[in-house]
């Protein structure tokens, strides 16, 4: 097992792994930007570097200055969180190079992984369901347009590369679709350095179930149930849960089945999380591989009682899986909150500066987890995501129960918040009935789920 870990990250998920460290026997290593020398991930750590100026170029994605801060530190291992450098397979190789673990899976199973059209062409072969769309990247408006009307619209055009809901744009009509091409070709260029787009066929009102893997060096591959993430923004998450309300034993079988099958054709090791869209008659399609720790890994651990950071730390370190797939037990229901720092009345700007007051919620089966406190003063440089509420019950009304106890109890200013909004949504009758889409917030963020919403 590893001695000293440094952690390439910032903010709640540098919290997170150096909870996890602690707990293990580990001691942690902190990087920070300038702009972040006050956050709490710097305050708990053993040991804390300095790494550059407050953009994220020049620090958190800034390579020779965090494997400079490695090697003073004299660390064995990098845990690279997630976002930043977590799925850039150039770092892992320096890190390996540099005889530093890398916490996540090998270059070759994150390039393969990453490049969307490539891991559509291994899903294929491994009998994963994938959503119709081009075989191959999309040269030229000319070619696009005879995909889309082979496919029928609406289609997607999306990057090969990246994630985040960048590069990613809808087309009903050939005058849509030009501009769709062009405006994801060049924003994949501008997010990723990869202008390669291909097209995919619409799923008109999907929801978003993604399963959870761990998979260790030594052959050994479970799922830990899955996620519903349809509650969302511009493919931003706002609320997850598990296990995904409304799925039937036999579509849920199935999907876990897939998911190793995908993990297995990756020729996976770490943690890990398959990406599915669900069709409104039960048809599953694989969308993505995400090859690191996920925002909402909470919600699995709530209901598993595993520790998915510490799995991850132990496979890195050549253990292998402490549970085989049938001691896994599922109990209850949890659903996660992102509490982010903007202002869902005036179209989700960011609302970053000085946390003066922060009363957060406690008691019976509350989760929370978050770099922030008062006196605090957020940032303007990085992801707005200041908590993660993360409520577990008996059932699922349950759960929602305590959620909407926790966000009541919730005093966070004077900045905006999206607390207030995620209440209304918990609250909607839609929401309620379980199984929405992905395109819930788009349908009802209006003043109907305000008025609706305050009413329950």
């Amino acid at each position: 097992m590893f001695n000293r870990i440094l952690i390439a990250n910032r903010g709640e998920v540098a919290v997170r792994i150096i909870r996890a460290c602690r707990e293990m026997g580990i001691q942690s290593v902190a990087v920070f930007s300038k702009a972040d020398r006050d956050s709490l991930h710097v305050k708990i750590a053993d040991d804390a570097i300095c790494i550059g100026e407050a953009p994220a170029s020049e620090s958190y994605l800034n390579i020779p200055a965090i494997i400079s801060a490695a090697e003073v530190a004299d660390v064995e291992a990098i845990h690279p969180g997630y976002g930043f450098l977590a799925e850039n397979a150039h770092f892992a190789e320096i890190c390996e190079s540099c005889q530093i673990r890398f916490i996540g899976p090998s270059p070759e199973s994150i390039r393969l992984a990453g490049d969307k059209q490539n891991a559509r062409e291994e899903m294929m072969k491994a009998s994963v369901p994938v959503i119709p769309g081009s075989k191959s990247i999309i040269k030229n408006q000319e070619e696009a347009l005879k995909i889309a009307k082979k496919l029928g619209y609406p289609v997607i055009v999306k990057a090969v590369a990246g994630g985040g809901g960048k590069g990613i744009k809808y087309a009903h009509n050939d005058g849509k679709l030009i501009n769709a091409f062009l405006t994801a070709q060049a924003e994949a260029e501008a997010a990723f350095g990869n202008r390669n787009v291909y097209i995919e066929k619409a799923i008109k009102e999907p929801r978003h179930i993604e399963v959870q893997i761990l998979a260790d060096g030594k052959g050994n591959i479970v799922h830990l149930g899955e996620r519903d993430c349809s509650v969302q923004r511009n493919h931003q998450k706002l609320i997850e849960e598990s296990p995904a309300p409304n799925l039937d034993k036999k579509t849920r079988q199935k999907i876990g089945e897939a998911a190793i099958r995908a993990a297995k054709a990756f020729k996976y090791q770490s943690a890990g999380t398959i990406e599915f869209l669900l069709d409104g008659d039960g048809s599953f399609y694989f969308m993505e591989m995400n090859t690191r720790l996920q925002v909402e890994h909470p919600v699995t651990e709530m209901v598993t009682g595993l520790d998915i950071v510490k799995e991850m730390i132990r496979i890195a370190a050549g253990e292998k899986l402490s549970v085989t797939q049938d001691k896994i037990s599922f109990t209850g229901h949890a659903i996660e909150c992102r509490i982010n720092a903007e202002d869902p009345e005036h179209g989700f700007m960011p609302s970053p500066g000085k946390i003066d007051t922060w009363i957060v919620p406690g008691g019976p089966h509350i989760r929370i987890d978050s770099h922030a406190y008062a006196g605090y003063n957020i940032p303007p440089y990085y992801d707005s995501m200041i908590a993660k509420f993360i409520a577990h019950g008996k059932d699922r009304q349950d759960a929602i129960n305590i959620m909407l106890r926790a966000l009541r109890e919730t005093i966070i200013g004077p900045i905006k918040c999206t607390a207030p909004l995620q209440e209304k949504i918990l609250n909607h009758p839609r929401f309620r009935q379980g199984g929405v889409s992905t395109k819930f917030i788009e349908s009802f963020l209006t003043p109907k789920l305000e008025k609706e919403g305050a009413a329950h």
